[in-house]
């Protein structure tokens, strides 16, 4: 066993042999062995040896321990159950082997067994836990049948009155136990239960968390309208504590649906349940400024009670009747708050929020207004006036900050944003002294001036300014040098370095940011999205495996976070953590990325290092099968990682995000059609048959070939509503959702030649069931079909041509669209081949008995039908093509080889002389991700090349 833990499992099976030949008896050694050949891969073996010990039905601890991990390891937990189930028969009485159990039924989710192994276990020991175990197994039958009547009718009321015995025999002891009632209450929609469970006796054993009861009194209240309620309740809150913003917007929402239901408070008993309510506007007016009193007496500043004024403004102006209430101008009111929390970073955030409130007309004069109120100073009359400590950078920062949001910067002409930018780094650069003591891992205080800077020089390369974009790139990479953890710096040079077309200093700015766990769906798409298609094979397939083994760890680590909370009794938590489950395994994401990841394994490997045939088998792909569930797809990408401050009419809007779904969505299905109809190739294999036979259809063969028809049908759907959709042309904000592959797979004529491709298995297929003879019409349509495959792979080929990177009027310009062109047409080819392939194990059979027939008639001329020449001379011709594609690449690697890029004299005179050693690192940095590109997509198409050459009949 220490062997096992130390990694060294070789040892360990020396040892367990050693053991087994004194005592070949001995269960334990026999399930140590097998977990020291699971480790080193001998599956099969490990699992055999495994069942010889289940089967004897062990019923000592260490076996069971032993093969417990095992099974987990072979990601096998239903084995467990039934190792236990015998155990259980074998020891009746035993606590731990029915709680073994238990967990095990939970590991997967049998959840009417688990109700019946946590009863059995009360029986035996009567502790609570158990009990309320079997109740909570109700509660996950509840929730996972599909059948919402059978829930409310059957499950949750038999867990109700199992809870409502032990309440009556009085023997609820911990919080878990009312939680849960609580739980099921709310699940049957009896609130008016729930609250008085809440406010009774029961209640007050809801202790762990801070205002555990109060914030579930008032979620009843508001399930039952009982307003009045929720206001009082809402305004003693307050008057604890003034700064809890949940609670603002509960007594405001209350306030006015109270005044539009007219309501008054009865006159001799108490106005609600919780006490006073307010339920009119002037009490409300009158209730915020005597919180704004109060917090002037606190010993520490309180934000909430001044932006409950600014909430409140802005909801009378809502319903139209502001002017009348002498709150203030919210104008007014901002600048006292700017004036009190400036130097607080959340300043910023907080009035965001407000200013629409400001009308348009006042926003330069509110701006300078603000600086106004900044100590800054400037060294000399002509100089930038800088502030001398980090409060005044704070602030300043600040109406930086503002003046983006109000747009103010975007209106500026090119010259005045490009002295903007220079300020900016001016300030970046002033402000990196007061952060001379920070740690590596700490942000500097000035760096978002230089993002600012960036954001400016962002919105000049969208106009057409090329050079600007490099300067982005600079100013990044010079604010990462000093700020190394700075996850905005990074998250933007992946954006640009992603849009250039230069993936490879991509992955290791993705790497040093860390993603953790869920961060892999949510943020991976950044990496995802650009791996395979700029050619840098290798990092995409790195990239993918991150994403999948997160995905595929989620199944393993939720069961594990269940049974954490049984034994813990976190009940409300078991719902939300099966909810995660769920909500991570229908993630568009991960179904994006198994989709691509097992074509580029097919790219990569197939007909190459082994058969199509056995590369699909060991993906266990059937072209049958479609294992994405479209109707739940659920998008978890985070489309706002990138800090933006753009005014609201420039920012990412709900509308994008839908468009972006639908986009992402569109792709994804042609992806996995095209996949799906890959993995059919294989299955058509060639079946000798006598010619016409009735028989093809009973050996399932036929129906191969109409599922592939069936698939081609679904392909040309998946494709129209793709152009149809691209017809909007939409554009995405620059720092938005990035578009997908489809606009560029539809113009540069992939889809057509993909498409077409699939028609002639079709074709060929009918050619195999029919025989030669007769075949005349089909033999012509082959040949046609390979003419005009040709003419569409070198169409393609075509729209690759040109530089990838061309030095213009001093700059650098990039075609990242000719790379992505490149990718597609290694692609085509490919699929070209695995089709080529098929016609080949089709026409070689013909070939063969035709030249039988010559030997026997020994006749010198049995002519041979015209689809042989047709395909001989399509394979020469794909040949030729490949060929002529490896020299074009040969080339672009010469040139971007020999591309000098010290020679660019960068005009942009601005460039201090520390930013033109960053400028260097970029355009070096982008040179060799092409340079790379190019080499990979090369080195694959020469394997491809190896392909071509065995085609010849």
């Amino acid at each position: 066993a220490d062997y096992l833990d130390n990694g060294n499992n070789k040892m360990a099976i020396q040892q367990a042999d050693k053991l087994l030949k004194k005592h070949k008896d001995l269960h334990c050694a026999k399930v140590l062995k097998a977990i020291g050949l699971q480790r080193t891969g001998k599956q099969d073996e490990a699992y055999a040896l495994a069942q010889e010990v289940a089967a004897l039905e062990p019923t000592d601890d260490n076996s069971l321990q032993a093969l417990t991990i095992l099974y987990r390891e072979m990601h096998r937990p239903e084995l467990v159950t039934k190792l236990y189930e015998a155990a259980v028969k074998k020891v009746p009485n035993s606590e731990e082997y029915h709680s073994h159990l238990f967990m095990a039924y939970a590991r997967v989710g049998e959840y009417k067994k688990m109700q019946q192994a946590g009863m059995a276990l009360y029986k035996i020991v009567p502790k609570n836990p158990y009990y309320f175990w079997s109740v909570m197994s109700l509660i996950m039958q509840s929730i996972s049948a599909q059948d919402e009547n059978l829930s409310k009718t059957m499950f949750l009321p038999l867990a109700e009155r199992m809870v409502e015995k032990m309440v009556k025999e009085d023997k609820i002891e911990a919080e878990a136990e009312v939680e849960l009632y609580y739980m099921i209450l709310e699940r049957l929609e009896k609130y008016k239960e729930a609250l008085d469970v809440v406010r009774g006796k029961l209640g007050e054993k809801l202790t762990s968390e801070l205002q555990s009861r109060e914030n579930k009194c008032m979620a009843m209240y508001k399930k039952l309208h009982r307003w009045p309620e929720c206001n009082a309740l809402a305004r003693r809150l307050l008057l604890k504590n003034s700064d809890d913003w949940q609670f603002y917007i509960t007594y405001f929402d209350s306030v006015f649906q109270l005044i539009d239901e007219s309501w008054t408070p009865p006159a001799e008993e108490e106005h609600s349940l919780e006490g006073e309510v307010h339920c009119s506007i002037e009490q409300a007016v009158n209730f915020i400024e005597e919180r704004i009193t109060e917090e002037s007496k606190s010993s520490r500043p309180l934000r909430g009670p001044y932006l409950a004024k600014l909430e409140l403004i802005r909801r009378l102006r809502h319903r139209g009747c502001n002017d009348e209430y002498k709150l203030g101008d919210p104008e007014e009111l901002m600048f006292q708050y700017f004036k009190k929390f400036g130097d607080k970073p959340c300043c910023f955030t907080d009035l965001k929020v407000f200013v629409d409130l400001l009308p348009p007309s006042q926003y330069t004069k509110f701006i300078r207004q603000l600086l106004d109120v900044i100590p800054l100073a400037a060294a000399a009359e002509n100089e930038v006036a800088l502030p001398g400590d980090i409060k005044a950078l704070q602030q300043h920062l600040c109406v930086v900050q503002l003046s983006r949001l109000l747009g103010i910067y975007h209106a500026m002409e090119k010259k005045q944003k490009l002295a903007v930018v220079r300020e900016l780094m001016l300030r970046y650069r002033h402000g990196l002294e007061f952060g001379k003591s920070c740690l590596k891992t700490e942000l500097q205080f000035s760096d978002y001036y230089c993002l600012l800077a960036v954001h400016l020089l962002l919105d000049l390369w969208l106009e057409g300014e090329e050079a600007a974009v490099w300067q982005c790139l600079t100013l990044l990479e010079e604010g990462l040098s000093h700020s190394p953890s700075n996850a905005q710096f990074k998250l933007l040079l992946i954006r640009i370095y992603c849009r250039l077309g230069a993936f490879e200093p991509v992955s290791e700015l993705y790497s040093s940011l860390d993603a953790k766990h869920i961060q892999h769906d949510t943020i991976g798409y950044l990496l995802t999205r650009y791996a395979g298609s700029l050619g840098h094979y290798a990092a995409a397939s790195q990239s993918c495996n991150f994403a999948l083994r997160f995905f595929h760890s989620n199944q393993k680590d939720t069961s594990e976070y269940i049974i954490q909370a049984y034994k813990y009794g976190a009940f409300e938590k078991i719902p939300e953590f099966i909810a995660f489950r769920n909500r991570l395994n229908s993630s568009l994401h991960f179904a994006q990325v198994r989709t691509e990841r097992m074509l580029l394994d097919l790219l990569l490997e197939a007909n190459i290092s082994t058969s199509l045939e056995e590369s699909i088998k060991s993906m266990s792909l059937s072209p049958e099968e479609d294992d994405i569930p479209w109707k739940d797809l659920r998008d978890n990408r985070d489309l706002t990682v990138l800090f933006s401050w753009d005014p609201k009419d420039r920012d990412i809007s709900e509308e994008h995000r839908k468009l972006s779904l639908e986009e992402e969505t569109l792709w994804l299905r042609i992806r996995s059609l095209t996949l799906r109809l890959v993995s059919g190739l294989p299955t058509l294999g060639h079946t000798i048959q006598p010619k016409n036979s009735e028989k093809t259809a009973e050996n399932g063969v036929s129906s191969k070939i109409d599922t592939i028809r069936a698939l081609l049908q679904q392909l040309e759907a998946a494709v129209d509503s793709g152009k149809k959709f691209l017809e909007q042309k939409i554009q995405y904000p620059v720092l938005g959702p990035p578009p997908t592959r489809m606009a560029g797979f539809f113009s540069n004529g992939s889809c057509q030649c993909q498409t077409s491709l699939f028609y002639l298995v079709s074709d060929i297929y009918e050619l195999d069931t029919n025989g030669l003879e007769d075949s005349a019409e089909t033999q012509e349509r082959i040949g046609n079909s390979f003419k005009s495959s040709v003419e569409r792979l070198t169409d393609l080929f075509n729209k690759c041509k040109g530089d990838l990177i061309e030095v213009r009027d001093g700059t650098l310009k990039t075609h990242p669209n000719l790379l992505e062109n490149l990718v597609f047409f290694v692609e085509t080819i490919s699929i070209a081949l695995w089709v080529s392939s098929y016609c080949d194990s089709v026409l070689r059979p013909f070939k063969s008995n035709l030249q039988k027939k010559k030997k026997k008639k020994k006749e010198s001329s049995v002519a041979m039908p015209p689809v042989f020449t047709h395909f001989l001379d399509y394979v020469t011709e794909l040949q030729t093509l490949t060929s002529n594609v490896i020299d074009h690449i040969k080339g672009l690697e010469i040139i971007l080889t020999a591309l000098k890029l010290e020679e660019l004299s960068l005009k942009d005179t601005l460039l201090l002389q520390e930013e033109k050693k960053f400028t260097k690192t970029v355009q070096g940095k982008v040179q060799s991700s092409y340079h790379h590109s190019v080499q990979e997509i090369g080195e694959l198409l020469k394997k491809r090349l190896d392909t071509i050459k065995k085609l010849k009949i």
